[in-house]
């Protein structure tokens, strides 16, 4: 089996237009923060503009040309140093603190949301350990229950801020991982009623996760309330119809529907560009999974695959269960849109993801 040199062209083409446009997107959604404060306006466009995407890209191509062998060298120190950094949340002065959730940390100049680090060292760093894995993972003592140890790390950091839907999307790609890398499907079993158990827990001692339940279920009992975002993000994307309003032109965001450059920008998208402009978006984040397995599947050696498969379905099940959510299919769980949601450091370190899987991409089996 011989390998490439040249990195996958089609697979860095689908991250540009879903870059590129998302920033397209973002400046249409950001014209609501524009009406009520030009400052605010200035500030997250600029941030999203250069903390974000160019220095996102600039990141990715350095990135790309990091041998992978490195990440696996270095994955247990990246997997520490992501830990810790998620830790500093909780301290006074260093953490932020906002409706209640501790996720940022306050950088003077900007904020960094550690998370975003947590999810990449974790993946790192599971690869790795998988990796090494191989011949013992039926084992319930020695591979099952280390990979459960593993898992709970991140888990109890993130349902401590808490970020349920960051600790989902983790949740989600470890367990595909454990799987794709020799998992038993029995395992895979006992996962899931681990995972219901720490969901039970944590609505017993923090019911407002069961209000989200209750308004997934039914968002119109409490339509001034719990379920006026949801709501509203079902009206924006109803306007839509067909065609859209076009750009510019959404209603909702000034004033009417929550997030607008956050969470709830598919909706300010699915109301502007309609049906036919939220198939074109789905159909990318289909197009960039695709591809990344198609990666996956030409990965040189077995740690090189179960990374890189983890940054896809991290990054394509952040992205479906966001756009899910705006389209009542999924509760909401306050997941960015990737690539095109505001939040400089989700687009930074997704680029930088990005980054690893092309490296990877060049030394794919041919």
């Amino acid at each position: 089996m011989r390998t490439g040199r040249t990195l996958d062209r089609i697979f860095l083409w689908i991250v540009l237009i879903l870059s590129f446009g998302g920033l397209f997107i973002f400046s249409s959604a950001a014209l609501g923060v524009l009406a009520e404060d030009i400052q605010s306006f200035l500030i997250i466009i600029v941030k999203q503009l250069f903390l974000g995407l160019i220095l996102g890209l600039l990141a990715m191509f350095i990135v790309l040309n990091i041998n992978y062998k490195n990440w696996q060298k270095y994955a247990f120190y990246i997997f520490v140093i992501s830990v810790v950094v998620s830790l500093l949340v909780f301290i006074p002065g260093i953490g932020i603190e906002n409706l209640g959730a501790k996720r940022w940390i306050d950088l003077g100049f900007m904020t960094f949301q550690p998370a975003e680090f947590l999810k990449l060292g974790f993946i790192i760093y599971f690869a790795s350990w998988l990796s090494r894995q191989k011949d013992r993972l039926g084992d319930f003592r020695k591979t099952f229950l280390p990979a459960i140890a593993i898992m709970a790390v991140p888990t109890l950091i993130l349902i401590a801020q808490p970020d349920h839907g960051t600790l989902l999307s983790i949740l989600a790609t470890a367990v595909a991982m454990y799987l794709i890398a020799g998992g038993k499907w029995t395992h895979f079993i006992l996962i899931i009623l681990i995972g219901l158990l720490a969901f039970a827990t944590t609505i017993y001692f923090k019911p407002y996760a069961i209000t989200r339940i209750q308004t997934f279920l039914d968002p119109f009992a409490d339509p001034l309330g719990a379920g006026y975002q949801i709501r509203q993000a079902l009206i924006a994307v109803g306007s839509g119809g067909i065609f859209g309003r076009g750009f510019g032109q959404s209603v909702q965001k000034f004033g009417f529907l929550p997030e607008t450059v956050g969470d709830s920008i598919f909706a300010v998208f699915a109301e502007e560009f309609g049906l036919l402009g939220t198939s074109l978006i789905i159909l990318l984040f289909l197009a960039f999974t695709l591809r990344g397995f198609r990666i996956v599947k030409r990965a040189p050696d077995n740690f090189s695959g179960l990374m890189v498969l983890g940054i896809v379905i991290l990054i394509a099940s952040q992205s479906f269960i966001n756009m899910g959510a705006m389209l009542g299919i999924v509760p909401l769980t306050g997941i960015p849109l990737i690539f095109i949601s505001h939040g400089g450091t989700a687009l930074f370190m997704a680029l930088i993801e990005v980054g690893i899987v092309l490296n990877v991409s060049k030394r794919a089996q041919t």
